[in-house]
């Protein structure tokens, strides 16, 4: 057990190395954001099905594509809707939805223009005062609860990394005892936003 944690965390800490050295080169690729998340999604099915947790994935109409590194974007959303799994309600359901987000550009008014990806748990949910923290390394609101479950304490900051990196926005919200919601906003292919637009945004 103990090799296997210092493996994934090792992994973990080549990967946000590899992230931050390329962080100030935005991605200048074509992704198709809903073939990524199903993707995602269904490479998770078996962790899901060994606990009992159901995925859905809700899709709206005309999602355009985004600018983004594919590979970089599939292990974020792997990262999120893991992490709803793990913390989730046992036996309960992970929700992930894809619409498009209007005026999302800070100081940019007009079309359409962000990819928002929402991914909800049913789980006990966060305190209000740990939320600015979880983008953190190795920040872990139940220290015992993340290494029972295979945690290594980096997979919030590798998800900051890649949003930051693909110029987009991050949003936390959690009621105690309602679940968590982690939604990640991207530029569409034909979003005119400007270069250091990119931030993290905690609410």
């Amino acid at each position: 057990d103990e090799a296997g944690r210092m493996r994934r965390l090792i992994n973990d800490l080549l990967s946000l190395t590899r992230i931050e050295l390329n962080e100030h080169v935005p991605p200048s690729g074509i992704v198709d954001i809903v073939g990524v998340v199903r993707d995602a999604a269904a490479a998770l099915a078996p962790l899901a099905e060994a606990d009992k947790v159901s995925i859905s994935v809700e899709i709206a109409d005309h999602i355009p594509a985004v600018t983004g590194q594919r590979d970089e974007l599939i292990q974020l959303f792997q990262n999120l809707i893991q992490n709803a799994i793990k913390y989730g309600k046992a036996g309960g359901h992970v929700g992930v939805s894809i619409g498009v987000s209007p005026d999302s550009v800070p100081g940019r008014r007009g079309p359409l223009s962000m990819v928002a990806v929402a991914v909800r748990d049913d789980g006990e949910g966060i305190p209000r005062e740990a939320i600015p923290r979880l983008t953190e390394r190795f920040y872990r609101v139940d220290v015992k609860r993340s290494r029972e479950r295979g945690g290594t304490g980096l997979g919030l900051a590798i998800v900051k990394h890649i949003v930051n990196r693909h110029r987009g926005r991050l949003q936390i919200e959690s009621q105690p005892g309602e679940g968590s919601q982690f939604t990640v906003l991207l530029p569409a292919v034909d979003a005119k936003q400007p270069a250091d637009a990119g931030v993290t945004e905690l609410l």
